[in-house]
């Protein structure tokens, strides 16, 4: 690489990270708000908690997953500035056909539509990222751009519930929607594919062959079923948590919306980004530690889920939440820029869209449906307790998960 090209690519790489940082966290906003505003959705169309989760999880990440496998073998030749950018244009409007639904058919058909424009998103964002940073800086790199679910879990939450409570829950879709377009104009005229070091992935190169070159690092399994089981517990968790707090503590959606937005938005993101801050300093030492950060801090906040569940008065709940908050997202760095590491240049953006699969397929997919079909089938005994007892789930999902980080961290080595 020459002075001049790596010169260039310094000067881009804030300006790139940052758009990347705002796709993701306008993906993620498009994405959450319907947990937000479930309860009127709920209301309105007389919906079961097991069709909650199905319209905010299962339908949603069937096809985010899976529309994102070709969309990165397409990203690993093509320019993925413009896939971006047209992913960003696609579920922007979808998210605005959200709120026009009148009916749940329509509603899912759009949810839909946004799932099918978010899967093109994520994949060539990670493998621009892994082009312009090295192993030494790719966590760091990785937890800044990871702060999109933090900063979109706050406008949703907060922006999102202060509109759905003033002008109702169409008028917070039509906004989250209108958001995207506005993005969508800086990106065309911003984003720049300047990043790509390698050649781009052979035409001839079949599926089977790059997962079979993915695998080959003893850590790969480990990280993948590490960060799906985690995507459960992570999914299911910001899915149910406005829920819980209207239902359980009788908070208004506003209120609950700007808690959450604390908590997940502002305290999550210290937690990503110290993920990825550690995990390069103390994997500078042993590489080991990479991904055993993320072990320790899933068992640290563990005890903190039951406490912040069960008990009834409502401070003390949400100060339990704290520790929680922290961890949910300490995983996403490590896990991105390691995923990156040990992957081909030529298949990074595929690699990204395989880990994303895993963890939508199963996370997204399954963790709010599972949380919302125990809701229901307890609460004939439980009346409203029956959510929170449901959300215990998350307590033994963390513990799995824990597990198989540590392990992917001693492959490491």
């Amino acid at each position: 690489m020459s002075h001049a090209l790596a010169a260039v690519r310094a000067r881009e790489r804030p300006l790139i990270v940052a758009l990347l940082l705002a796709v993701f966290a306008v993906n993620f906003m498009d994405r959450q708000i319907l947990a937000i505003v479930s309860e009127p959705i709920r209301h309105e169309f007389g919906l079961s908690d097991a069709q909650s989760g199905l319209l905010y999880g299962l339908a949603f990440a069937v096809v985010y997953s899976t529309a994102g496998i070709p969309i990165a073998r397409w990203a690993d030749r093509a320019n993925r500035a413009h896939i971006i950018n047209g992913s960003l244009v696609l579920f922007s409007v979808m998210t605005m056909a959200c709120g026009l639904a009148t009916s749940y058919a329509q509603l899912l058909a759009a949810r839909i539509g946004v799932a099918m424009g978010e899967g093109g998103t994520n994949p060539s964002s990670h493998s621009l990222i892994a082009d312009l940073y090295s192993e030494a800086h790719r966590g760091t790199a990785m937890a800044v751009f990871a702060l999109g679910p933090n900063f979109g879990i706050l406008l949703g939450f907060a922006f999102g519930g202060a509109i759905g409570q003033a002008w109702g829950w169409r008028s917070a879709l039509l906004a989250a929607g209108a958001a995207g377009l506005v993005l969508a104009v800086l990106t065309s005229w911003l984003l720049k594919d300047t990043a790509r070091v390698h050649a781009p992935a052979r035409p001839s190169e079949s599926l089977a062959d790059c997962l079979r070159a993915l695998f080959r690092h003893p850590a790969m399994p480990h990280l993948f079923l590490g960060g799906a089981i985690m995507s459960i517990a992570a999914y299911s968790a910001i899915a149910w948590l406005p829920a819980f707090l209207i239902r359980s503590h009788g908070m208004g959606m506003a209120d609950a919306g700007l808690t959450l937005a604390i908590l997940l938005g502002g305290v999550g993101g210290v937690g990503t980004l110290l993920g990825g801050w550690l995990a390069d300093r103390l994997g500078a030492r042993q590489r080991a530690w990479r991904l055993h950060v993320v072990a320790l801090a899933l068992l640290g906040a563990a005890p903190f889920w039951p406490a912040a569940l069960l008990v009834a008065d409502a401070r003390i709940a949400l100060a339990c939440l704290v520790v929680p908050a922290a961890a949910l997202c300490v995983y996403l760095a490590p896990t991105f820029a390691v995923v990156q590491t040990l992957a081909e240049p030529r298949m990074r953006a595929l690699a990204a869209a395989l880990l994303l699969l895993v963890g939508s397929l199963i996370g997204l997919g399954l963790g709010p449906l599972l949380v919302g079909a125990l809701s229901d089938a307890l609460r004939q005994n439980q009346g409203t307790d029956s959510l929170r007892l449901a959300m215990l789930m998350i307590v033994p999902l963390t513990l799995w998960s824990a597990v198989h980080y540590f392990l992917a961290g001693r492959a490491l080595r």
